[in-house]
């Protein structure tokens, strides 16, 4: 998700976890909401395509997990410590509370 190679600095009293969090948020609300729409309309496109490629119903919340899934994998390759990893992490996380929050209420 993470596109930036400005990564986040400690200039303040605010924890490192809380400044990966706001990235995350700017990233999930505005320049991925802008380039690929919203969560639930990607996650949808996207559930769709896997679904019939794997024969198999996928989810919304599938996808977020996936996604999340692929993150670990990389991380699991070992080239260490790489900021974006996290903070996509973090904003597939939010993408798929969301997009579950939204099918629980529709229901």
């Amino acid at each position: 998700m993470s596109d930036s190679n400005e990564y986040i600095k400690q200039v303040t009293d605010t924890p490192y976890r809380v400044e990966a969090l706001r990235e995350a948020a700017r990233i999930t609300t505005q320049d991925r909401n802008t380039s690929y729409g919203g969560p639930e309309e990607n996650f949808t496109r996207t559930a769709k395509l896997w679904s019939v490629i794997l024969g198999i119903d996928i989810s919304n919340e599938q996808v977020a997990m996936m996604m999340i899934g692929l993150k670990m994998a990389r991380f699991a390759h070992g080239a260490g410590f790489q900021p974006d990893t996290w903070i996509d992490i973090a904003g597939y996380a939010g993408c798929g509370y969301e997009v579950g929050k939204l099918e629980q209420e529709s229901k």
